[in-house]
């Protein structure tokens, strides 16, 4: 497009009102799925991971959000249906946009808020067909949204273990 014409178009779309701009970016937009997701650690740096019943590989708990959730009560709302655990989320979250699916996961790492009963975890959702607690060095097969957060939290530096109180320490420099 020629950059004098851009502007002509740019210069118009200013005057109109705002919910007509609004829907206009809306309706020439990609859009998206948005999800929370987390990588929930306990004391001995074990990793949450739940087999949901659709899916043929492991997978960190999580899901969409729902219209006007915010992503952090997404991920703990979420974290409860699955598993039944109250979890206290640990620095600021990474956003990973796959545009091939044309999904956004906002990526959390979180600790339990209490370290008891944590062994005994189960399914509390139909979804979920198990629950288990792994080393990070010895994870099964992944769904490849979790590899891939897990992969951007290790570059970021943020899955460092939590310390014996169960809180995130920063990481390691």
């Amino acid at each position: 497009m020629p950059p004098r014409l851009h502007r002509l178009l740019l210069a118009g779309f200013s005057r109109l009102p705002a919910p007509v701009r609004r829907r206009l970016v809306r309706w020439g937009s990609p859009s998206y799925t948005v999800g929370a997701i987390c990588r929930i650690e306990r004391a001995d740096g074990r990793v949450l991971l739940i087999e949901q019943r659709y899916r043929r590989r492991w997978g960190l708990p999580g899901g969409l959000l729902a219209r006007g959730e915010r992503a952090d009560d997404a991920v703990r709302r979420e974290v409860r249906e699955e598993v039944g655990l109250e979890i206290e989320l640990i620095g600021e979250p990474l956003v990973v946009v796959d545009p091939a699916p044309r999904r956004v996961d906002v990526v959390f790492r979180a600790v339990p808020q209490s370290n008891a009963g944590l062994d005994d975890l189960e399914p509390c959702s139909p979804e979920i067909a198990s629950v288990r607690w792994f080393r990070p060095d010895d994870l099964p097969d992944l769904q490849p949204e979790t590899a891939g957060a897990l992969s951007v939290l290790d570059a970021a530096g943020a899955a460092s273990a939590p310390d014996a109180a169960g809180h995130g320490r920063p990481p390691a420099h």
